[in-house]
């Protein structure tokens, strides 16, 4: 590999680790919204948390990873994969940040996958595009949330039944203690999922540059990765934590526990499954599901129509705004 393509790699991987970075103070903030918004823990400490959490659970997998890097295209046939890369990156990361300014809980796998497909669209055209793999990844994005809600609701149901006779301020004062292990599952899941996206993005530009014949994720991508996840999350997201912890319905430790337990679940199982989902549409349907079990009218459904409004624009706009991007720089 000559100088000039070393230079460009090295782009990339800047690229990438600088969406993990990103990714780890907009997403994460969604993993420890509902403990921080019940004051179960401080922010410090549930920033601290969160990040070694992250890096935990971005170390241990790598499943997700290898589906984000072959799924929607096979790397060794892209002559461009380099320039797709790098426009996939930059699209991706800038809606993360408009959406990141003005608080909206977003998802950063819709913006990664939208922007991978219309860059590979653009750039080599849609004979490249999987679109067995691409339509699979995106109804594990569509359901997962689905089934959120439903667990949510079904959880925290549960718990009205079995502490229906408790006093509200026994209960909570033990459910704030229960939410410092579900915010950790919760931020350690988002570590096994959400990391593995740069991950995969890494390896596929390894791929296409040649450095490597397979989509295995070398080590010193892992230790990377789950490094600037757990930097961005150690910054936080407080624009993102306020509406998520306090603009959707006003929750109680019982609440964050339920919404907790039920979004970690879902993405665990994906991540066991190889694939990748929002941990942004998982906690904030489990929030909705949680709120609506509790009193369907106490949830601030105009707040949630907008939140909803951006998920379904997120893949479009993201593929729309590589495209550009691709168009504009090569």
């Amino acid at each position: 590999m000559d100088t000039s393509s070393l230079l460009v790699l090295g782009i990339v991987i800047i690229l990438a680790l600088g969406f993990d970075f990103i990714n780890g103070f907009h997403d994460t903030a969604n993993a420890i919204a509902t403990s921080v918004s019940t004051r179960a823990l401080s922010p410090r400490t549930a920033i601290i948390m969160a990040a070694c959490m992250n890096f935990i659970g971005a170390i241990l997998f790598t499943g997700v990873a290898k589906t984000i890097g072959g799924s929607v295209t096979d790397p060794t046939k892209l002559d461009n994969g380099i320039e797709v890369v790098i426009a996939t990156l930059v699209a991706a990361i800038i809606w993360n940040l408009i959406t990141w300014w003005f608080g909206i809980p977003s998802s950063s796998s819709h913006a990664l996958i939208g922007a991978l497909a219309g860059a590979v669209y653009v750039g080599a055209g849609s004979d490249h595009i999987k679109w067995s793999g691409f339509r699979d990844i995106v109804e594990g994005l569509i359901f997962s949330p689905i089934i959120a809600f439903v667990i949510g609701y079904i959880v925290m149901t549960i718990l009205k039944w079995i502490f229906a006779k408790q006093s509200p301020h026994t209960v909570n004062k033990g459910f704030r203690t229960m939410q410092i292990i579900t915010a950790a599952f919760q931020s350690f899941t988002h570590g096994t999922n959400d990391a593995q996206k740069a991950m995969g993005i890494i390896t596929f530009a390894l791929v296409t540059s040649g450095r490597l014949d397979t989509m295995e994720v070398p080590v010193w991508v892992k230790i990377s990765a789950a490094t600037a996840m757990a930097l961005g999350t150690s910054i936080g997201g407080w624009k993102i934590i306020k509406t998520m912890g306090t603009k959707i319905f006003k929750i109680e430790p019982i609440n964050g526990f339920a919404a907790d337990i039920s979004a970690a679940s879902v993405i665990f199982s994906a991540t066991l499954l190889h694939l990748p989902v929002s941990t942004t549409h998982a906690i904030t349907s489990a929030i909705l599901g949680v709120g609506s079990a509790k009193r369907f009218s106490a949830v601030k459904w105009g707040v949630a129509g907008r939140i909803v409004v951006t998920w379904f624009i997120t893949i479009p706009i993201s593929a729309a705004l590589a495209g550009i991007i691709f168009k504009i720089l090569f």
